[in-house]
């Protein structure tokens, strides 16, 4: 009997420390894979959603200038066409301002996509909860998203409008920020 248990060995600790020390490795390594992976789908995710709300101010824009082209010179007041001529073209600046601080300006306005009014900087903040996007219940409210009306030089006769968004993401030391610029004609 004594001799069949001298030919029997087991894992010394070495071994199973080295085994574990392996394992270990492996999970954190996948464990970090995977959660990368899903910040990365989530920030995709809100790409997709603050684009579409991006898309949907300048929707409301164009529609309030093919509404004011389609009436002028004759504004019909509370109509769409009234927007653009009493608050739109009034929020006008000269030059855009710096987006890097998400700060938005003075004359930064959002358009409420369900009434086609502008709403005023007073609704628009920066402390953004998920991301950049407007809220119209139980009040209008924007959350790190505006539109700035960048006036062209006096020879021009059209008016830009950077509609800009911008938030907080999971995993970043940075916000993300996404815009984009919509140049409208006077009729």
């Amino acid at each position: 009997m004594l001799g069949i248990r001298l030919f029997q060995r087991g894992d010394t600790l070495i071994e199973v420390l080295f085994a574990v020390t392996v394992f270990s490795l492996v999970t954190v390594g996948a464990l970090s894979i995977m959660n990368s992976s899903t910040a990365m789908a989530e920030r995709a995710l809100e790409t997709t959603l603050v684009r579409n709300q991006i898309d949907a101010q300048a929707e409301a824009l164009r529609y309030i200038h093919d509404s004011y082209v389609a009436a002028y010179p004759n504004p019909v007041a509370g109509q769409p066409s009234a927007e653009w001529s009493t608050n739109i073209v009034a929020n006008e600046a000269p030059s855009a301002s710096t987006f890097g601080n998400c700060t938005p300006p003075s004359n930064a306005f959002v358009i409420n996509t369900n009434t086609e009014k502008v709403e005023s900087r007073s609704v628009i903040t920066s402390n953004v909860q998920t991301y950049a996007q407007l809220r119209l219940t139980p009040s209008v409210s924007s959350e790190g998203l505006w539109i700035e009306a960048v006036k062209a030089s006096s020879t021009n006769k059209y008016v830009d409008f950077h509609i800009r968004a911008c938030w907080s993401s999971q995993g970043l030391s940075t916000p993300m920020t996404l815009g984009t610029i919509v140049r409208l004609y006077e009729p």
